[in-house]
Parts: structure tokens; sequence; C-alpha cells
């Protein structure tokens, strides 16, 4: 009983005027050993905005790793990245930006247009398929309940993961790329005379911060993964869905307190986050052309399988129940004329009613012509 008052106490002088209802969840983790030594809603299904691309820098280092990109290489900016809404760098279609320049403006600057960038030439110009890459590997590493829908973060309903499994990606980094650990922890970074801050707070200004990563969407509000290491003890807290940048730094900043306190003792009313599983890089990098087989689905509208070609899709609902998609894609079918695939997500258990393969255009058009039915809909890429 002494034990679980002196925890509790310990939490409540470290969290003080900090209110749960300032953010959704946070965990603070023993990097080297995933021990939690605090959680809360861990393991609640969250927006994971601009913490994607800790997954697309994952990719980005396994890459150079099976040396099918070198640090001095160049990679070409489509049409598509430069579209790409703020934060980026702003790099015009056809320009060029070097390997080590790309990781940088992600790690630092959480550059969307770069982003994708990355996630184009390392699948062949298409983001949707790099996403699923993105979500194969993450169960590959052990994380058990996230989706990604794109390399940015960038809103999507089903684009999603947890504090327990944004801690996991962040220790498979460390752990399978060390070489490449140094790239989360530049406070500032310059570019084509123009000099980027990391949105980090705690470098520079928490005793041995050395990483991680900053996100936000409206949706997701403002998160953040802190890393800091004091002698033989290296700790890893992450905050997700915090009211803005202040309570996400003082959140975070509060855990890693909390955390230096108790490192080293045991703490038994809480999991511990299982180290990630080796580096599937190996096998990802045997089977490479296994990613690029397309998806084929059976369209009744001769114009819209005519069109499959393209890189967008449409998604006209997810539901729980099977018999809820088959009713919508019934209705899609019967109004649109085209035949949707059910899609099962087993990282949120639900059946996702969509068409994919066509162009920006034809699911634009699709977009509208479901509205005109009253049927919701998103294009997603």
């Amino acid at each position: 009983m002494k034990r679980i008052i002196s925890f509790a106490f310990l939490i409540s002088c470290f969290f003080g005027a900090v209110s749960a209802k300032d953010y959704r969840a946070a965990l603070v983790a023993d990097i080297d050993s995933g021990q939690v030594l605090y959680q809360e809603n861990a393991e609640q299904l969250n927006y994971p905005a601009s913490l994607t691309k800790i997954m697309t820098l994952y990719l980005t280092f396994d890459a150079l790793e099976h040396d099918r990109l070198k640090l001095d290489d160049y990679l070409i900016v489509s049409q598509y990245a430069a579209n790409a809404q703020p934060v980026k760098l702003g790099l015009a279609a056809g320009s060029k930006i070097k390997v080590e320049d790309a990781i940088k403006a992600v790690a630092v600057h959480s550059a969307n247009d770069v982003a994708r960038v990355l996630a184009e030439n390392l699948k062949g110009g298409k983001e949707g398929s790099f996403a699923t890459i993105m979500t194969r590997v993450a169960k590959e590493i052990g994380l058990e309940h996230t989706n990604f829908e794109n390399s940015s973060g960038l809103p999507n309903e089903d684009h999603l993961s947890t504090a327990r499994d944004i801690a996991m990606l962040s220790m498979a980094v460390y752990k399978h790329f060390p070489q490449y650990w140094k790239y989360f922890g530049i406070k500032t970074w310059t570019y084509n005379g123009k000099t980027y801050t990391n949105g980090n707070r705690l470098l520079g200004n928490y005793a041995g911060c050395d990483g991680m990563k900053t996100g936000f969407t409206n949706k997701s509000k403002y998160s953040l993964v802190a890393t800091a290491k004091r002698e033989n003890t290296h700790l890893i807290a992450v905050v997700l869905g915090a009211e803005n940048k202040d309570v996400r730094a003082d959140v975070a900043q509060k855990m890693l307190n909390l955390g230096f306190s108790k490192s080293g003792q045991k703490i038994t009313t809480v999991k511990t986050v299982p180290a990630p599983k080796n580096s599937p890089v190996t096998r990802y990098a045997q089977n490479y052309e296994e990613y690029s087989e397309p998806v084929r689905y059976e369209y009744e509208n001769t114009e819209i399988s005519a069109r499959m070609t393209g890189d967008a899709g449409v998604q006209f609902g997810a539901f729980s129940v099977y018999t809820s998609a088959q009713n919508q894609a019934k209705r899609v079918n019967d109004l649109l004329g085209v035949k949707p695939e059910i899609v099962y997500g087993e990282e949120n258990r639900v059946y996702r009613v969509r068409v994919n393969g066509v162009s920006e255009q034809t699911a634009q058009k699709l977009k509208n012509s479901a509205a005109q039915h009253g049927i919701d809909s998103y294009v997603f890429h």
C-alpha cells in the first residue's frame, strides 16, 4: 500500500497543474528495456499526424541500408508532391532534392512535400502503395493498432495509431538504425538560404534530450515524441492530442522527469512495451516486387474500368458490421455504377467500402456524384 501511495504522490507532484483533459494519451518508457514507467490511454486510437513520418524515415533508412538509396542521391519532385499542403519546403515540380536533405527536411521541418517525395521515389511514384508497405512493416515490427494511409500524416479518418505503437516504432528506429538516430536530434537546419527550427522544444532545453518528432493537425491536435538520455538511462515520452504546443512540451518534460525518478524501480501497475521485433528489412528488400503487385477489382462501369491506372481512391464509409458494408457497397454500385471492394482492417476491426486505382479526376467525380446521392465519401491516395 505504501508503494502505491508513493507512486500516486509522485504523479501528482510531477503533473501538478496539467490536467488529463489537456491531452488524450501519454506514455513514458525505457527505450532499452521497454519498461513503461507511466501511461494514460496508451492503447487508445488517435490520429498520429506527423509522427507518421517516423515510419517514412524508418523505410528510408531501410533503403539506405540495402543500397536502394544513397545519402548523396537526388530525388525528383513530382507535381503531386509539390501540391502537398503546408508545412512544406515549397519544392517546385521537376526539381531535385538530395536524400540527406530530404531526411533532414522531414525530421526537422516535418515537410509534407518531402515526405511525399521519399514515398514516391521509394515506391515507384505511388504514395498509396508506399502507405500499404508502411502498414505492413508496422505489423511486422509489432505495431498492433496502427494503419497508415499516407506518408506524411495529413488528415485521413483511417490513419490511426496509439501512444504504445508510436513508442514501439520510435524504439525500432533507435534499435534497428542507430546510425541514423542523429537526424532526430538536429535543432536547426539551413536549406537554400533559409533556416528551419525543430518544433521539439525540449531539444537544447532539457538535459539529455536527443530527439525525436512533433506532429499536428486540427483533428490530432498537438503531439510529441521526446527522448532523453542521462548516464545509463534512455527514456522515451509520447504525448498525443495536447491542446497546444506548451502543453505537449510540458507534459513530455514532466513525464521524462517522472521516468528518470522511477528508472531502475520495478513498476508492476502497468504493462511493458514489448521490444520491437527484428527489422523486417531483409525480407522487405528480397520481396520488394511483391509490394508492386497491383490490386485488381471488378468494376461494372466500363468508363471507370478503363481508367484504373491512377493513384487515387474513394472511400464510401467504414462499418463495424459486414452486412452494413455490403449494403453500402450495393448502394454505391446501384447509384454510381461502380462496384467497390470491401476491405477489412484488422487494426481497427472495420469494413471499408472502397474504389481504388482511379485517377484524381475520376475520384473527384465519384465523390461529387456520391454527394449528390447523399453518400458521404472522401478521396484518398
